[in-house]
Parts: C-alpha cells; sequence; structure tokens
C-alpha cells in the first residue's frame, strides 16, 4: 500500500545565478483526496534512505517529472542604464503524492486535486 506525502519546491534565479531553493517534504497527516496521474517515477534507492534524500539523489528526473504536472512560473526582465537584470521563480505548490516503497526502487506518482 502506498504512503501519502505532501511535497512543494520552490527555486528562484536573479540574474541567472542561483539565490534560493527549498524542497520541503512530509508524510501526509490526513488522507488526500483526487484521482493519481496515469504517469508515475520510478526511482532506485536503498532501504536506509528518507524520501527526500531518494529525490535530492534523483533530482534532474524528479523535476522532469513535476515539469509535467505543473510548476507556477514568474518571470521579470527589465533594462536600466544598459544593464540587464533578470529574476524567475519557480514553484511546485503542495501537491500530494501517493509513494510506494519496493524492494529497490520507489513508485512516485502525483494526485490531481
Amino acid at each position: 500500500m502506498a504512503d501519502e506525502y505532501l511535497i512543494s519546491y520552490e527555486i528562484v534565479s536573479k540574474d541567472a545565478m542561483l539565490s534560493y531553493e527549498k524542497l520541503l517534504v512530509s508524510k501526509s497527516m490526513t488522507k488526500c483526496h483526487g484521482k493519481p496521474y496515469k504517469k508515475s517515477l520510478y526511482l532506485a534507492y536503498r532501504e536506509d534512505q528518507k524520501l527526500s534524500s531518494i529525490i535530492k539523489q534523483n533530482f534532474d528526473e524528479f523535476f522532469d517529472y513535476i515539469k509535467q504536472i505543473g510548476l507556477d512560473v514568474k518571470y521579470k526582465s527589465k533594462t536600466k542604464n544598459y544593464v540587464n537584470s533578470s529574476y524567475v521563480r519557480l514553484v511546485l505548490h503542495t501537491t500530494c503524492f501517493k509513494v510506494d516503497f519496493n524492494d529497490s526502487f520507489v513508485k512516485i506518482t502525483a494526485v490531481k486535486k
């Protein structure tokens, strides 16, 4: 049986430099309601790893997966006195995921609200 986790992610970049990044993972205290997405993410893991470390270790695959379910993107760019500046913010708002730990891999599936 799959456990349910709440995951959120935020990254902010100013002038092409990473200025802030935050990944929050917590076990859901209440049942998540909704329909699971058809596509799941499968990641290898060791038994002693927590979900947050599994995600960090396989972050490129996780990021590709959450891009498909939807990220909130905010972008600003301005030029003042011939100097360009930019601001990019990507956010995965708190989303419920069903997580099934198997012998050598973990199956992660987002839940639609």
